[in-house]
């Protein structure tokens, strides 16, 4: 069974995932990083492929993937990186980032190192889903590989209703329609979608991302789904620890606790 489907089947509540910029704040820091998150009891760990346009991510994310990619950070090089990983890490792994290093790597390549390196599933936000569905997934399919939508407040129910009849893993649901980063709490309004979506009974499960930080945003988050995605709460950590991912993860931690 893919790992991430092992996951959401032992484990259907306060999941918590945290997504990391490969390369940064160092470029060799990749494999430690994930050795360190399993460590501190981490259920699954999203590894950013730094790109130097990205849309979707606030200016904490996208100083990580400039910075990583003027430390030389490549997709090849991550895979590399990656390569002996499953010695020694068991928890679901997912590679997050946008098409076009993907499309220059091959998409085909790209889905078989994945399951060759022991990659579960990848995010990547601006793959269209009617090109996902009529290109990309049967390849994806065929090595294992779960691609993982992100629905938005904005996503019609007849979109989402698809999304969730034609994947497999979970669904990212972003908290809102803005960038990534961090956040106090969640509004009123925030929490009445993801009421909504609980109340779809999807059958995947959801993980909520975007602006998760601290104990309130993670419990309000947990509440209303199988559990959270924590970026850049994590990274900036990960920075003022000069790359010391236990530290890092220690301090995280602990501010989710209060």
């Amino acid at each position: 069974m893919n790992r991430i489907n092992q996951l959401f089947s032992t484990q259907q509540k306060d999941i918590l995932s945290i997504y990391f910029c490969a390369g940064f704040p160092t470029l060799e820091g990749t494999a430690s990083t994930i050795k360190a998150l399993e460590k501190k009891g981490i259920n699954m760990i999203e590894i950013g492929i730094p790109f130097s346009d990205p849309m979707a991510d606030g200016p904490v994310i996208q100083h990580a993937a400039t910075r990583a990619l003027k430390n030389g950070m490549t997709l090849k090089l991550l895979f590399d990186q990656l390569k002996d990983i499953r010695k020694e890490v068991q928890i679901p792994l997912v590679l997050m980032g946008y098409l076009n290093p993907i499309m220059q790597y091959g998409f085909k390549d790209f889905c078989r190192t994945c399951r060759e390196t022991g990659i579960d599933g990848v995010i990547i936000p601006d793959l269209p889903f009617k090109d996902y569905m009529e290109e990309y997934r049967s390849i994806a399919e065929e090595q294992d590989v779960r691609i993982i939508m992100l629905i938005t407040p904005e996503t019609s129910e007849e979109r989402i209703r698809l999304i969730d009849e034609h994947t497999d893993g979970f669904i990212y649901m972003v908290s809102s329609a803005a960038i990534t980063g961090a956040q106090k709490d969640f509004n009123a309004q925030k929490q009445a979608y993801f009421q909504r979506i609980a109340d779809m009974n999807l059958r995947n499960p959801r993980m909520i991302g975007f602006g998760i930080s601290n104990k309130q945003t993670f419990d309000t988050a947990s509440a209303h789904a199988a559990g959270a995605i924590i970026g850049s709460k994590f990274v900036t950590l990960l920075d003022e620890e000069d790359g010391n991912a236990e530290k890092a993860a220690d301090r995280l931690l602990e501010a989710l606790k209060n």
